[in-house]
C-alpha cells in the first residue's frame, strides 16, 4: 500500500474486560492485527487497573494501549479521562506513523460521565501537512453529546489548518444521527458509510449491530471502502463491532 493510501480502524474496546468472559485484551490484540490499519482509534481503553491485574494472571502489565500496539504500532498517543481510586480509562490512538504532537482535551459535562478528545498530529513521509487525528467518545445524554461537538468544532475550526488531511473517529453515541448536522456539514467533513452506503454504520451491539453509535469522518480524502466488523466473535471481545475504512489523500 502506497504512502498516500491509509486504512483506519475505530474500535471501543470496552476495557478489554467482559464480566462474563474475563479478560479480552489479548482477544483484542489479535484481532486488531487482522485488521491491519494504519491507524488505530480505541475508545475506553483501560491505562491502568489494580484491581483486575490483582485478581487476574493474564491481565497485562503494561498499559493497554501499549500492550496492543507491540511491535506493529511504532508510536501512541493515550489521553487519560476517566481517573478513580483503582486507575483510569480513555482513549488511544495507535500509529505506524511517528506522533509529532498531541492534546487531550477534557469535555466532560459531568463527574459522573468524563470524556475527552485527544487530538494527534501523524507525520506521514512525503505528506506536504501532517494528519490530524481527533480521537471521540461523547457522552450518553443528548445536551451533553451537543455541547460536546460543539467542542469539537471549535477545535477543529481554530486548530486544524484547511489544507490539513483530518479524520475524525470514534464513539459518538449518536443513535439519532444528528452529529453530521451539528458539527461535520459545517467543516465540511465526509463520514465514509454515509458516503459509500447511504447512512452510518450500525455498530451496537457487536453480535448483531442495530444501532448507529460509531463514525469515521474524513477531509481531504477520497473513501475507497469501509466495512463493520460484527458477529459472535467480535461479540465476545466487546460489545462494540469494529470500524475500518480505506482512503485515499486527495492531490
Amino acid at each position: 500500500m502506497s504512502r498516500q493510501h491509509l486504512r483506519v480502524v475505530s474500535y471501543n474496546v470496552h476495557k478489554g474486560y467482559s464480566l462474563r468472559r474475563g479478560v479480552t485484551v489479548h482477544g483484542l490484540r489479535d484481532a486488531l492485527r487482522a485488521l491491519e490499519g494504519d491507524l488505530i482509534f480505541l475508545q475506553e481503553v483501560q491505562g491502568l487497573s489494580h484491581r483486575r491485574a490483582s485478581r487476574h494472571g493474564d491481565w497485562p502489565r503494561s498499559p493497554q494501549h501499549e500492550f496492543l500496539a507491540d511491535t506493529l504500532w511504532q508510536d501512541f498517543a493515550y489521553g487519560r479521562n476517566a481517573v478513580y481510586d483503582d486507575g483510569h480509562h480513555g482513549n488511544a490512538i495507535l500509529s505506524r506513523f511517528p506522533v509529532v504532537n498531541w492534546e487531550n482535551e477534557d469535555v466532560s459535562q459531568s463527574r459522573l460521565e468524563q470524556r475527552g478528545l485527544l487530538h494527534c498530529e501523524i507525520g506521514i513521509p512525503g505528506w506536504p501537512h501532517p494528519l490530524h487525528c481527533i480521537n471521540v467518545h461523547l457522552g450518553l445524554f443528548a445536551h451533553w453529546r451537543r455541547r460536546q461537538l460543539e467542542h469539537l468544532r471549535a477545535r477543529i475550526a481554530g486548530r486544524v489548518p484547511a489544507a490539513a488531511p483530518l479524520i475524525v473517529a470514534g464513539d459518538f453515541n449518536d443513535w439519532s444521527q444528528r452529529a453530521g448536522r451539528l458539527f461535520a456539514d459545517v467543516l465540511g467533513l465526509d463520514e465514509v458509510f454515509q458516503t459509500l452506503q447511504g447512512s452510518p454504520a450500525r455498530s451496537f451491539p457487536a453480535r448483531l449491530p442495530l444501532l448507529h453509535l460509531d463514525r469515521i469522518y474524513t477531509r481531504g480524502f477520497r473513501i475507497t471502502a469501509c466495512d463493520v466488523h460484527f458477529g459472535h466473535g467480535a461479540a465476545r471481545l466487546s460489545d462494540h463491532a469494529a470500524l475500518t475504512a480505506n482512503l485515499v489523500l486527495c492531490a
